[in-house]
């Protein structure tokens, strides 16, 4: 009869099992996700726990890593959350026979939290807490959080956990990058002190890396007062039809696991790619280890930062300081298809000689292929010399994607960027690619905003910290109204400093938005579309989303005739000389790449 698990934890190592999902391909029962099979084949689920017992492992956890009901809801399984997880704890304990301890497993939500993502970490806390709900009534010996890489999110588990039960014992792991550079730094210890101090009982990280470097993660947040525990993957996959194949062999992580358990560890196995090989191996490799703990040295931030003092940010962009000081004035280029941009440089140019403070650069606008808003505003701002304002959507990049383009607009000179989600891939020039959406202009922002603060979307110190002017956009014409104030309250909230709007064309819309818009305290940009006479009016107002003419002035237009652009150019003017009192400055849209347009409505607005 196996003991309680807090006092088996003081008498040494504990090996716990390896990778489910791995295990049930290998049986060719590889339908997603693993946990249906725990009321499908649960003789296959049971067949596998015995594997990894008669393997060595003295902990096998519940077949549950996706059984929480947001996971379960993207195979349409949540009506089943309580019949997979009570059959998992049944299946497990029944292989278990009170010789080994059941571990009931919880995975992260697999949603993106707020305020990147939509969801909100109360739903994802209930969701967790159904789950060990669950898991604590079929009952299990304790709980394993694993492969949580939003701290947060860990956070709201164990709160959960701890809600439902004060007597569980938990193990809560976090994953880590391979990062060397943040393995280097405080910011491991950091995590692993704030994650005992929520009361677990054994700290410590899984999966995304190898036995390596989890050797590295270890040695990062090794401390004497702290119960460990690693379980690595079997290496980096490769990808071949669809199936993940892992390579380390079962010598390997065994080699790796005695050098855990020397280094501290207390509670060792493996993860994703691992079978009861590996495990075998481990448990062999691990009951001949002769246990001498010594602390390892981990180097204090302040001694990094005397050896290595941390740069400080660059400056601020021109454009940041102007804003609320001077009246700034920006146009947008026109960006061509291909590798010519010389009439880009040549609009770049003459705004330049006429005093324009920055020029914007499009993303791709209305999902049409162009070249990177980032490499043009690099070409413009070190061939002509006046500062870009570079747009960038959240259509065409994930996540990591679109840190890296951040990261690397930076590294090239750019501080000035305007986030938006942008259109739809199915109404441009490829409308058979795939919208990414990974996150809003939202979330974007928010990301440009922790990189200001020196850290990446999930909190990882990327060394320096970055020193964007984050600028957002709105639509006062919007239909949603109150949507969209709601939502351009979140963009600052987030970390816009600035408002660029869409086309303005009447006064009484963009007074009731300025109204709106006020308790937020962020400068205003008014965008200037010219227009070029009725046709183009007509256009604008019935199929480009967000902007909307007046019919007073669409029939204006229509009455000049060949007229209208001297109209659309004087109706402009007048918009701007009205609300320049009342904005930062004014964002123009000219056609066609007649930048004299522009110029033109300046003058005569009196700016």
């Amino acid at each position: 009869m196996k003991k309680p698990f807090r006092e088996r934890l003081k008498e040494g190592v504990i090996v716990c099992d390896g990778a489910m999902g791995t295990l049930l391909e290998l049986y060719e029962y590889g339908e997603k996700p693993p946990e249906i099979h725990n009321i499908k084949n649960p003789d296959i689920i049971e067949r596998a726990h015995r594997e990894y017992i008669q393997a060595g492992a003295e902990i096998i956890e519940t077949n549950t890593f996706s059984g929480n009901r947001m996971r379960l809801e993207a195979y349409r399984l949540d009506d089943q959350t309580r019949e997979i997880n009570e059959a998992a704890v049944q299946i497990a304990r029944k292989a278990a026979e009170d010789k080994v301890y059941v571990a009931g497993a919880v995975g992260p939500s697999g949603r993106l939290l707020q305020p990147l993502g939509k969801t909100k970490l109360s739903d994802v806390k209930a969701a967790f807490k159904e789950q060990i709900g669950y898991l604590l009534k079929g009952g299990v010996d304790l709980l394993i959080l694993e492969t949580f890489l939003d701290l947060n999110e860990l956070d709201a588990a164990i709160d959960a956990a701890k809600e439902l039960s004060k007597d569980i014992p938990i193990i809560a792991q976090k994953t880590f990058s391979e990062d060397g550079a943040i393995l280097a730094s405080d910011f491991p210890v950091e995590v692993v002190r704030h994650i005992k101090s929520k009361g677990v009982d054994v700290v410590g990280s899984n999966c995304t890396v190898g036995p390596q470097r989890m050797y590295g993660i270890i040695k990062s947040v090794y401390s004497e007062d702290v119960v460990l525990s690693a379980q690595p993957a079997a290496g980096i996959p490769t990808l071949v039809d669809g199936r993940s194949i892992y390579h380390a062999t079962p010598e390997y992580l065994a080699t790796y696991a005695s050098q855990l358990v020397e280094a501290g560890v207390t509670v060792v196995g493996a993860c994703c790619g691992s079978t009861p090989s590996h495990i075998r191996a481990i448990a062999e490799a691990v009951r001949r280890v002769k246990i001498e703990p010594k602390p390892l040295v981990v180097k204090r931030k302040t001694t990094v930062e005397e050896e290595t003092p941390r740069p400080e940010p660059p400056e601020r962009s021109e454009f940041a300081k102007k804003l609320g000081r001077k009246f700034v004035t920006t146009v947008e280029l026109d960006i061509p298809r291909g590798l010519d941009i010389s009439s880009v440089l040549e609009g770049a140019r003459s705004c330049k000689e006429n005093g324009i403070d920055a020029v914007n650069i499009t993303d791709g606008a209305r999902a049409r292929i162009r070249m990177s808003s980032i490499a043009i505003s690099h070409l413009i701002q070190k061939e002509v010399g006046i500062e870009a304002i570079t747009h960038l959507t959240t259509r065409d990049r994930n996540m990591i994607g679109l840190q890296a383009e951040l990261l690397g607009a930076h590294a090239l000179g750019l501080r000035n960027i305007l986030l938006i989600t942008g259109d739809p891939a199915k109404i441009g020039d490829l409308p058979q690619a795939q919208s990414v959406f990974d996150i809003d202009s939202v979330g974007l922002v928010r990301i440009a905003k922790s990189m200001n603060g020196g850290l990446d979307s999930m909190g990882n110190p990327i060394g320096q910290a970055t020193s964007f002017s984050i600028a957002c956009a709105a639509n006062p014409s919007a239909e949603r109204f109150d949507y969209e104030i709601e939502k351009l309250a979140r963009k600052v909230e987030s970390g816009a400093e600035v408002i660029f709007t869409q086309p303005i064309y009447e006064l009484k819309t963009f007074t009731k938005f300025m109204k709106a818009i006020e308790p937020l305290k962020v400068p205003v940009v008014i965008g200037i579309l010219p227009l070029r006479g009725h046709k183009h009016a007509e256009f604008l107002h019935h199929e480009i989303p967000g902007i909307s003419i007046p019919e007073s002035i669409r029939e204006k237009l229509f009455r000049a005739g060949p007229g209208g652009a001297e109209v659309g150019i004087a109706t402009s003017a007048e918009v701007l000389r009205e609300v320049r009192s009342a904005v930062a400055g004014a964002y123009l849209l000219p056609p066609f790449k007649k930048y004299e347009v522009a110029f033109r409505v300046l003058e005569m607005a009196g700016v």
